[in-house]
């Protein structure tokens, strides 16, 4: 098998490197017109190529190869007599056809033919490109084509026409490819809600073809020809990726053309808004500061054990400050949406999100790369599937440079270590949170690694300290609403108009870049009350919290 393989490329190498030429300059002097030349040449070397591809092998091979044009010029002549009654269909006396005219090739031949038919097999429709194969290719016959698409045989004869003609306007055209097929771009995402059964949407946005797909018909809906142009993919590939991706709806398909269907931040926007965001910080991070100490504090003195955890005291100021910051932009972004009214009814779902295929419930903002961006602190919490949904609660809040969470089965378990009752969690279960640095072994005690909060002490704050704590929250309130409007300010001066629901995706994604914890981050170190661990260990457990 491998050497009828490697006899049937030999051929093929040979047929392209000594006879294309050849059967070009025989094409022209039967048909004395560049462009019916072309069209004959591919038309015999489709049929030469089918032929050894399905396993011909010649025992005179040149021969072979000319009587097979031949043959192929006798039909197009006998058809164009048909057609238009005007062909002489004179004999082909001598095959090997010279080349009288010095320079004529560099003239008429820009590019090997063969390489050429191949690229623009890539580019035309399916609707075109089965029948194609299916006739040279396969060797099929007019009629099995038509019965097995469901067409009529004149369809197939049509689309085969209209095939080849594209085919060869294809093949006069120098292709220009676009920028991101030689240099992709990237794009980062902030993904909210709850994962579809198959992990929609973070599966498919992890490839370069999908986030230069999703980019390209952002900044210009277009059809699947134009992204295949564009990216620099072949359409067979192309039309797969766009299925796949209108499927879980991070495309539309609108009147054959392809639109994105979430907001992308460019560049040129993060760099306003974290602009904007670093000029309040320092004195926004002294308001979270004081909200987070004057809690602490009373908490610290008058109930000494309302948390508890293996975790030194200032790697819990992490999840302290950062839970604190959510607080203050949820209630933020309420007083800023206070008074707004949308114009269109919103689909949500129960946790908020759009209700997406497979169980899914989630939205998701791009982001452009942005050399001004923090870095991005990821927050998770313990419920990765659709079968998670009506569970009891588990409130593990983790804020993350890292990618690393838990799975509700695990949250399950560390529930058990943390009530006092190690004898009734799973082994493997244990084993993975250690291995994972969640649990170490002290003796024979498991003890948790992190902040464990005790929520029924955490919330027995006196009035007073209540009082103060809210004095300092409406402070910083005050300073995110502005924040928030110019962010929506942003994002609405360069939202696409294809984008549906138009006023709720703006103010959904302003909201999502607050919840963006890394300014707030980079202010808190530089400040002093956030430290970088140097260990491993404690960097991977850093902002975690279970409130029980």
């Amino acid at each position: 098998m491998q050497d009828i393989n490697e006899m049937r490329d030999r051929l093929i190498h040979e047929f392209v490197e000594k006879h294309m030429e050849k059967l070009f300059y025989f094409c022209l002097r039967k048909t004395d017109n560049s462009a019916e030349a072309e069209d004959l040449t591919q038309d015999i070397a489709l049929n030469i190529i089918t032929a050894l591809e399905n396993g011909t092998v010649p025992n005179a091979f040149s021969a072979w190869v000319w009587k097979i044009a031949y043959n192929r010029y006798s039909a197009w002549a006998a058809d164009k007599h048909r057609r238009i009654a005007s062909v002489t269909g004179s004999d082909v006396n001598d095959y090997e056809v010279r080349d009288a005219r010095p320079g004529v090739l560099d003239e008429m031949i820009h590019t090997e033919q063969m390489a050429l038919l191949r690229r623009e097999l890539a580019f035309i429709k399916s609707i075109y490109r089965n029948i194609v194969v299916a006739y040279y290719i396969d060797d099929r016959s007019i009629h099995d084509i038509a019965a097995s698409m469901s067409l009529s045989e004149s369809a197939v004869e049509q689309r085969l026409f209209r095939a080849r003609k594209i085919l060869k306007e294809g093949m006069d055209m120098a292709r220009e490819f676009g920028k991101m097929s030689y240099k992709p771009e990237n794009l980062e995402f902030q993904i909210n809600g709850l994962p579809g059964s198959n992990g929609e949407p973070l599966c498919y946005l992890s490839k370069a073809l999908d986030k230069n797909i999703l980019l390209a018909a952002y900044r210009t809906p277009s059809t699947a020809e134009e992204l295949a142009m564009e990216i620099g993919v072949a359409l067979p590939y192309m039309e797969e990726e766009l299925d796949v991706l209108v499927n879980s709806t991070l495309l539309i398909k609108r009147n054959n053309r392809y639109e994105t269907n979430f907001y992308i931040f460019s560049a040129s926007a993060q760099e306003r808004v974290y602009s904007r965001y670093r000029e309040i910080a320092p004195e926004l991070t002294e308001k979270l500061i004081e909200i987070c100490t004057v809690r602490n504090d009373w908490l610290d003195k008058n109930c000494p054990d309302w948390r508890f955890g293996n975790q030194p005291k200032e790697d819990m100021r992490w999840s302290d400050i950062m839970s604190a910051l959510d607080d203050i932009n949820q209630q933020a972004v309420s007083e800023a949406n206070r008074d707004v009214k949308f114009n269109c009814i919103v689909n949500l779902g129960s946790w908020g999100h759009t209700p997406r295929p497979n169980n899914g419930e989630w939205d998701v903002i791009g982001f452009e790369d942005c050399e001004d961006a923090p870095t991005g602190i990821n927050q998770f919490g313990c419920v990765r599937s659709p079968d998670d949904r009506n569970l009891k609660e588990i409130l593990f809040r983790h804020y993350t440079y890292y990618n690393q969470t838990l799975s509700y089965r695990e949250g399950e378990n560390l529930l058990k270590i943390v009530d006092g009752k190690p004898e009734e969690a799973e082994k493997s279960v244990v084993d993975g949170l250690v291995k994972k640095g969640f649990l170490i072994q002290n003796g024979d005690k498991l003890i948790p690694t992190f902040c464990v909060i005790r929520k029924e002490k955490a919330d027995s704050l006196p009035e007073d300290v209540r009082l103060k704590l809210r004095e300092l929250k409406d402070a910083a309130i005050k300073q995110v609403v502005p924040l928030y409007r110019f962010v929506v300010d942003c994002i609405s001066s360069e939202i696409p108009s294809f984008i549906p629901n138009k006023e709720y995706q703006v103010r959904s994604a302003a909201a999502g870049i607050l919840w963006e914890h890394g300014v707030i981050a980079e202010a808190a170190m530089k400040n002093g009350y956030l430290k970088m661990p140097q260990e491993e260990a404690r960097i991977k457990v850093l902002g975690a919290t279970l409130t029980v």
